[in-house]
Formats: structure tokens, C-alpha cells, sequence
């Protein structure tokens, strides 16, 4: 499967954008799906999971009560709703897939399909 992220972009501290994660080549219904970040001069960080029906979410506490991780399977895509964006959240964003494992599935090693990223800046 390939997948692709889009949507970021720049915006202020309290405002909000949607992540999209494209898939292609196969269907993402029976993938535990995930988005990572990686600040400038950091390592990729896990951000937040879900389960391939959708049901079952697990986020960073950085990012928890901001940012609701959904999919919709009839269109092949994940999602990324970030709210109330801090000076902190700046980093391009990555999502990933999995065949294996389960949706709390938070390290880099635990996903096998990644998609380029997306950068998101957010002004103080």
C-alpha cells in the first residue's frame, strides 16, 4: 500500500487543521493506522493510533483532548483533526500502517508502510 499525507501547512497557536492520510494499491480496512511527527532536531515521535474498524484510539499525552485520530474505510483515508495547535506541535507529520500488532502500537519498528510527510507550523 502506498500512502500519502497532505494537509498541513501554517498556521497560529489555538487554530486548528485536518491531516489526511491517502492510501493506494490496496484498502486500509484492515490496517492499525497511526501518525507520528518529527520536530526539527528531534526524533520522530508517536502521536497518535487506531484500530482498523476505527473503534479503539490511543494518543501521546501531548497531544490528548487536542487531536482526534478517525478514519473512514469507504474512502481509504485517515485523519488528523488537530485543535488549539501550539508553538510545540510544529513538526512534519507522518502517517503509517500496520498489518500487525494492535492500535497501541506506538514505536516506529511497530509499522510497516509510511507515508512522505507533511509539514505543520504553527506562530506563537
Amino acid at each position: 500500500v502506498q500512502l500519502q499525507a497532505f494537509g498541513g501547512g501554517l498556521v497560529q497557536a489555538g487554530g486548528s487543521l485536518r491531516l489526511s492520510c491517502a492510501a493506494s494499491g490496496r484498502t486500509l480496512s484492515g490496517y492499525h493506522m497511526a501518525w507520528f511527527r518529527q520536530a526539527p532536531g528531534k526524533e520522530r515521535e508517536f502521536v497518535a493510533s487506531l484500530s482498523p474498524s476505527g473503534r479503539n484510539t490511543y494518543y501521546a499525552d501531548s497531544v490528548k483532548g487536542r487531536f482526534t485520530i478517525s478514519r473512514d474505510n469507504a474512502k481509504n483515508t485517515v485523519l488528523l483533526q488537530m485543535n488549539s495547535l501550539k508553538p510545540e506541535d510544529t513538526a512534519v507529520y507522518y502517517c503509517a500502517g500496520s498489518t500487525s500488532g494492535s492500535y497501541v502500537n506506538t514505536q516506529e519498528a511497530d509499522y510497516n508502510y509510511w507515508g512522505q510527510g507533511t509539514k505543520v507550523t504553527v506562530s506563537s
